[in-house]
């Protein structure tokens, strides 16, 4: 298969807000270009993209994984399901057996085992780490689990029941299980390579954070009662992000293997991958502290890049800080980007081989419009993307 990389780029003004804490609980920070600036991790923005794909429906449940150590109860949950006349304390036990089948390593936690001691319903086993299994192979995990019910130790001893517990853990892989990858570290079999790359979203100007001090007043206090109930600060700081992904189409269409559904041809579930991972990303927004600051913005600029020879970020664009002499950030970066685009693309000799597609909001954002095919709505950007896609990856390996 030809490899194809996705590039998506943003401009995105954030207002006051802490949208992703350090240890301190201040917002993060980077020195980049020799002055300090916000910072959003990948693992928010990840995580937020992820949670969007259910969120707003753009896939089907049955396309999605789950991130948790609680994986006995997911399987337990449906061998109940399959099968009603298993008691529940059976279905857990059977469960545990066939997820340490797989050669995942399963406890019981030494908190709630000592909450059962006291009294308490006895735990659930769990894994000593989150692990990432898709919808399908958690169904097929309970599947396995019910057919041999009756004696479940000697079921898992026959080496082909073991090697078929393997076989459905580390295949039928989710949309996020083949984006954003699977590790665990002492089950190197069932890593997944991610296929999705996402950078730390960084302010495109010099940042420095700030501190609100705050009061909350008793409402049962009488008037002779002055003063405060509580006192406290919260750190904030507003800045404009460029954010950055990179996902390798030919990598993603390797993960998700022979497709999600056998009625349809790889490239169908490829590209609604790609349309959601597109939508998602640009859309989603980590919600640190969104209750205490409402930070709800969507970017002013989204820049899609699809190219054949490798993943190109443009935040070499803003290593010198935006001034924002014009009164604002958002007008200068985007003719930042509008000049560093064609420059670097026709040093490397990019530009035949790329395909670019542009979604903008405001005249502060006009400069870009030259720079690519003009989307007018989220939607038509990604339908664009998608099918593009599915037409590189329908075409026969050069």
């Amino acid at each position: 298969m030809n490899r194809i990389f996705l590039d998506v780029h943003a401009l995105q003004t954030v207002p006051p807000s802490n949208l992703n804490r350090d240890d301190t609980g201040a917002p993060k920070s980077a020195m980049y270009g020799g002055v300090p600036r916000a910072r959003v991790s990948s693992q928010a923005w990840k995580r937020a993209a992820r949670t969007y794909f259910s969120a707003e429906h753009l896939l089907d449940p049955s396309e999605l994984g789950v991130r948790t150590k609680k994986i006995v109860e997911a399987v337990a949950e449906r061998i109940t399901a399959l099968d009603p006349s298993i008691p529940g304390e059976t279905a857990l036990q059977i469960a545990d057996e066939t997820v340490k089948a797989t050669g995942l390593k399963t406890e019981v936690p030494k908190r709630k085992a000592t909450a059962a001691k006291e009294g308490q319903p006895e735990p659930a086993p769990e894994a000593k780490y989150l692990v990432f299994l898709s919808t399908r192979q958690l169904d097929g995990l309970a599947r396995l689990a019910v057919d041999g019910a009756a004696d479940i130790t000697a079921h898992l001893k026959d080496k082909k029941v073991k090697d078929r517990a393997k076989e459905i853990a580390d295949t039928n892989h989710s949309v996020d299980i083949a984006l954003f990858g699977r590790m665990v570290a002492d089950a190197a079999d069932f890593n997944v390579d991610a296929a999705v790359q996402v950078a730390h979203a960084i302010s495109v100007h010099r940042v420095e954070n700030e501190s609100d001090y705050y009061t909350a007043v008793d409402d049962e206090n009488t008037d002779a009662e002055t003063g405060a109930g509580m006192i406290g600060t919260v750190d904030f700081n507003s800045s404009t992000l460029y954010r950055y992904a990179a996902l390798g189409v030919h990598q993603l269409a390797a993960n998700l293997g022979e497709g999600l559904r056998e009625d349809e041809p790889l490239s169908t579930p490829v590209r609604r991958a790609v349309e959601a991972f597109v939508h998602g990303f640009t859309a989603s927004l980590p919600t640190g502290k969104i209750n205490t600051f409402g930070h709800h913005t969507l970017p002013d600029a989204v820049i899609v890049k699809l190219r054949t020879t490798r993943p190109v970020s443009f935040v070499a664009a803003f290593e010198e800080p935006v001034r924002g002499d014009q009164g604002g950030f958002v007008r200068e970066a985007s003719e930042r980007l509008a000049e560093f685009i064609p420059d670097i693309e026709r040093a490397y000799g990019d530009e035949d081989s790329t395909l670019t597609w542009v979604l903008r909001v405001g005249p502060n954002t006009a400069k870009l419009a030259g720079i690519g095919n003009e989307a007018q709505n989220i939607g038509e950007l990604v339908a664009s993307v998608g099918q593009a896609v599915a037409e590189r990856l329908e075409k026969p390996a050069s």
